[in-house]
This record gives structure tokens, C-alpha cells and sequence, in this order.
């Protein structure tokens, strides 16, 4: 039998990128996938957002695995939409037991000409790597007490929420996800619902291999910051995270909590 084999999971932002690789793994250690996606993009953003038909395609994935997988479009700022969103999805299938708080953006690597872009930028990226974060553990974590059966919640930080990384409103919102996982990790210790950040290092995936982020990093270079990982490898692929998420789902993780998980290749060890 598959390690998740008959339960559930809830995932952010799965229309591509790591979203679409998470949903995919742990489908094929046999869990059922509640996925959405925002599917617009963002004036902020140097990089376009996933479509409905990505987000058909990823649904097509999981059910090429056989396994059951509900979709929808939705949105992580908007916390109403996303609760009932997620609880049609537990109606449908049943059940609750993993959280995957992916969604994300990046706006920091954009050349910001008015004040006015500049707020926009903090304020969509705030909204949707922090407060969405926080909206996506507020909506699951009363069906994952329901089910009095434990569970785990996975929030996607970064190595920027490790380290001082630039890039503003990105490492402000992945240094809050820090703060969400110790708060949440001691409220749910006592009913064995474990939350965990992964925190990866730059990810083969549209956020990081876009013209913006090329631009901001060549800057960095140019003063002097070297964004490089230890370990002689320059992008990890989504499934090297997503083996990752997979392990902090099974039972082999029943123990770990509250804990900062680096999949960076050495970024936040190395000394320059």
C-alpha cells in the first residue's frame, strides 16, 4: 500500500509549477487531491500565472494516476471564496488530512516606476504569500480537528525567509510564514496536527527563470550579492521539493513539527 494511500489533500496554486508537482506526488502515494488556483495574473508580476487549462491539465494528471482529484478556481486572498471552495471539495471526497499552502508570487524582482506600482507590489505579494497563507490554514484546520485523526499542514517558504535575502515584500511574507508555522505547530501539537515549512532554494519554474528575476539577480551580482547555492547545482527541479512534501504528509514524519526545512542545496549554510 502507498504511504497516503485513502487520504486527502488540500492544495494551493496547483495549476502548474510546484503546486502541479505536489498534487502529482502525493497522488501517486495514493492521496486524493482538492487543488485550486487563482488563474489570473497580476499586474505585479513579471511572469504570467497559471490558466484554467493548466489547471485542467493538472487534474487530468492525477486522474491518469487514478486517482479522485476536485478543482477549482479560486482565489488565497479572498477567504470566503476559499472555504467554500475547500469545503466543496471535502464534500465531495470525504475527508480532510494534509495542507499544502503553496500559492505564491513574485513581485520583488520588478522594476518598480511610481510609488504607486511599488504599493501594488508590497500589497499583492503581502495578500498572497502571507495573508494567503494564513486564509488557506484558517479554512482547512477545522475539518483536519473534525476528523480527529492528526494530520499535517505543509506551508512553502523560502530560503529568503532564512536568510536577508532582498527582494522586499517576498522576504517580509516568507519570513511571517515562519511565524504562522511556530504559533500554529504548539496550537495543534495536542491533537498530533504537525505544521512544518519547507523552505526551497531557486525552483526550475516560471517564478524563478523569468526576464524579471534574470534582471534583479544580475543587479544583485553587480553589488556584490552572490544568490548561489552551495551544492554545484543552479535550479532544483518542483519534484525535488515535492519528495520532500511527501515525506512531511507519511508517517515516517509523525514526529516532526515546527520545524524549518531547507531543500536548498547548502544556500542558507554557505558563507561567501
Amino acid at each position: 500500500m502507498s504511504r497516503l494511500e485513502g487520504k486527502v489533500a488540500f492544495i494551493t496554486g496547483v495549476g502548474r509549477g510546484q503546486g502541479r508537482s505536489h498534487a502529482v506526488r502525493l497522488a501517486e502515494e495514493g492521496a486524493d487531491i482538492i487543488g485550486i488556483d487563482i488563474c489570473r495574473d497580476f499586474e505585479s508580476a513579471p511572469y504570467p500565472m497559471s490558466s484554467e487549462e493548466d489547471l485542467a491539465e493538472t487534474a487530468r494528471q492525477i486522474e491518469k494516476l487514478g486517482r479522485r482529484v476536485f478543482t477549482r478556481v479560486a482565489d488565497v486572498r479572498d477567504a470566503v471564496g476559499l472555504r467554500a471552495a475547500l469545503q466543496e471539495g471535502v464534500e465531495q471526497l470525504g475527508r480532510l488530512d494534509f495542507v499544502v499552502a503553496n500559492a505564491g508570487i513574485s513581485a520583488a524582482q520588478f522594476k518598480m516606476t511610481t510609488l504607486e506600482e511599488d504599493i501594488q507590489a508590497w500589497n499583492d505579494v503581502i495578500d498572497v504569500n502571507l495573508t494567503g497563507v494564513w486564509h488557506t490554514c484558517q479554512a482547512a484546520i477545522p475539518y483536519l480537528l473534525a476528523g480527529n485523526r492528526g494530520g499535517s499542514i505543509i506551508l512553502i517558504g523560502s530560503t529568503a525567509g532564512l536568510r536577508g535575502v532582498g527582494a522586499g515584500p517576498y522576504t517580509t511574507a516568507k519570513h511571517g510564514v515562519v511565524g504562522i508555522m511556530r504559533g500554529l505547530a504548539n496550537e495543534l501539537a495536542e491533537d498530533n496536527i504537525r505544521v512544518n515549512v519547507v523552505h526551497p532554494t531557486a525552483v526550475n519554474t516560471l517564478m524563478a527563470t523569468n526576464p524579471g528575476m534574470e534582471a534583479f539577480l544580475a543587479a544583485e551580482a553587480a553589488r556584490g550579492v552572490h544568490s548561489q547555492n552551495a551544492m554545484p547545482v543552479e535550479l532544483l527541479e518542483p519534484s525535488d521539493i515535492s519528495n520532500t512534501i511527501a515525506f512531511l504528509c507519511s508517517d515516517d514524519s509523525r514526529y516532526i513539527t515546527g520545524t524549518n526545512v531547507p531543500v536548498d542545496a547548502g544556500f542558507v549554510n554557505r558563507v561567501d
